[in-house]
């Protein structure tokens, strides 16, 4: 199972979510805090802008010593350490931060959780009663406060509370979801299977889902017809975590815990479930700071592990993410993948021997682990160990099964390894079947036709493919030189320069694209502009080879 196919496969609800509901951005006037003051506070602001949670949250904190009352610097203080994971601390500044600001979201939200993670329900209400309301909050507030009633066994209240869910745009399998897990806390069995029944309806098979309601099966006798359910999504690799423990308890008649045993685990999977649709650049703070309350609630809620380590990843903060992965046990059903991540994220960064001795240990542990493979071949080209890398895509490849459309990706980097081992005929065969398995990939028909327009073979057939590609991916510069390359090569040098115009704006600093440009504007006659993109790829670090050659025409346009 690939953590990049968990990923994708997480979200329970296509949700509308505004973070700006969620979190607070004002400006902070920092006069009146002095020369020592004002460092600090920069320096917080510096380590928030990259994304150094901890490092802000202190700062923010050490701010707070020369203007205690200040509720941006409160604010900021309390938001940074609750994302940093420090969420008791961050519980004690917002319990400041409300006697300035009673109904801020976050803060309230936050007090909350707290409450709900010390089992003080009715407090647990309160707090989230005070939150402003908005429409992102509406989600949070209807259900954090809903599992707060059950775990006060006020039943009416909670199912009161997730039925206003359904009045909100796209939420109708979040509230099943929800009332689900809700009804079978409760003992509601006849109500827990039709609301897991309409969350499927809803959603779809999400592993989360499926997982839930599969249990609910299992532990309500009907275990055939949870086999049934694991066997139709075991289809998708996204699933294997959740099928495969599934039949294995089948197999052996032992019956698995429900998802959310506690009003608590309810709570956390609503957060892990609004933190799983955030999922843009701009929601990654704010789904981190809904993951840590998450995890403070339910730290064996492993998925929520997985998904912050996910968002520290897409961030480029990857020892952050290692640091995360290391919260998953070995007793998971996640915790090999995150192992892999882990070696993932250590080539990342640049220690390729670490990272290939870790994926190589794990191989030998499991010979038929597909991602594992897939990763130690990924490790191997990036360190420019190319026979080793395409030795491991065989490995990938045989323990993918028979090729089918899937298989695309794995074709195409074996071939990228293999055309950097100087074999090109083995690259060539390869390009070709990942096309013939999924005919409108970009990249594919961008290497293969970029390849022949190179050495001069079916030129016009690798023309009418880079086109194609173009209009699949009409932003890739890179793309876009190699149309312009292979109109060069055809002689169409006008139509070469347009191309190679527009490849140079959307990559700019490319040294192979200003080299290709400059070849284009010297066949129009355009030899001081020629002499300029040739300087430039010069500058922009061409290549030992290409460096000569362009080096050569400079000294010729000077003659």
């Amino acid at each position: 199972m690939r953590i990049a196919s968990l990923i994708v496969a997480l979200g329970l609800s296509c949700l509308s979510l505004s973070v700006a509901e969620a979190k607070t951005t004002a400006r902070i006037d920092t006069s009146d805090q002095g020369t020592a003051g004002l460092g600090r506070y920069l320096s917080a602001r510096f380590a928030a802008g990259n994304h150094d949670f901890a490092e802000a949250a202190k700062l923010y904190r050490d701010s707070l010593t020369a203007d205690s009352t200040n509720q941006q610097l409160l604010t900021f203080a309390f938001f940074y350490s609750a994302a940093a994971g420090h969420v008791d601390e961050a519980a004690k500044i917002a319990e400041r931060l409300v006697t300035i600001a009673p109904d801020d979201r976050a803060a309230r939200l936050t007090l909350a959780v707290n409450a709900l993670h010390n089992r003080d329900y009715k407090k647990a209400r309160v707090e989230i009663g005070k939150s402003a309301k908005g429409p992102f909050t509406s989600f949070s507030v209807a259900l954090i406060d809903g599992w707060a009633a059950a775990g006060a066994g006020e039943k009416d209240a909670a199912y009161a509370d997730f039925k206003l869910l359904h009045a909100q745009h796209s939420a109708d399998a979040l509230a099943y979801f929800n009332e689900a897990m809700l009804a079978e806390l409760f003992g509601d069995r006849d109500a827990a299977d039709s609301f897991y029944r309409q969350s499927l309806l809803a959603s779809g098979p999400t592993p989360r889902v499926v997982d839930a309601f599969g249990r609910f099966l299992e532990r309500s006798g009907q275990a055939n017809a949870a086999k049934q359910l694991y066997e139709k999504t075991a289809i998708n690799e996204g699933y294997a975590t959740v099928t495969e423990p599934g039949l294995a308890r089948i197999a052996k008649g032992v019956l698995p815990d429900p998802l959310a045993p506690r009003a608590e685990d309810g709570a956390a999977e609503a957060l892990f479930g609004i933190a799983a649709s955030l999922n843009d650049e701009q929601s990654r703070d704010i789904s981190i700071l809904y993951l840590r309350l998450a995890l403070h609630l339910s730290p064996k809620l492993d998925l929520a592990t997985i998904l912050l380590a996910n968002r520290f990843e897409a961030m480029g903060k990857y020892e952050d993410a290692i640091h995360v992965y290391a919260g998953v046990p070995q007793s998971s059903p996640f915790y090999r993948a995150s192992q892999v991540a882990v070696a993932v994220d250590i080539a990342r960064q640049d220690k390729f021997d670490e990272a290939i001795a870790r994926l190589t240990s794990l191989a030998k542990a499991d010979p038929n682990d597909l991602e594992c493979w897939t990763a130690l071949g990924d490790a191997y080209r990036e360190s420019k160990r190319f026979g080793e890398a395409v030795a491991a895509y065989d490995r990938a490849l045989a323990a993918a099964g028979p090729h089918t459309k899937k298989s695309w990706p794995l074709l195409y980097a074996r071939a990228m390894a293999e055309h950097e081992a100087g074999n090109w005929d083995k690259a060539e065969a390869d390009l070709k079947e990942a096309l013939m398995l999924s005919p409108s990939e970009p990249q594919v028909l961008n290497f293969l036709g970029y390849s022949w327009v190179d050495k001069g073979e079916n030129t016009k057939e690798a023309l009418a493919m880079l086109e194609k590609a173009r209009q699949l991916a009409p932003q890739d510069g890179y793309i876009i030189d190699s149309v312009g390359w292979a109109y060069y090569k055809l002689g169409r040098y006008a139509e070469a320069v347009d191309a190679l115009e527009d490849a140079v704006q959307l990559v700019p600093g490319d040294p192979t694209i200003n080299d290709h440009l400059g070849d284009a504007y010297w066949k129009t006659g355009r030899k001081l502009d020629a002499t300029f993109q040739w300087s430039h790829a010069l500058a922009f670090g061409a290549e030992a080879g290409d460096k000569a050659k362009i080096e050569k025409k400079l000294q010729t346009a000077q003659q």
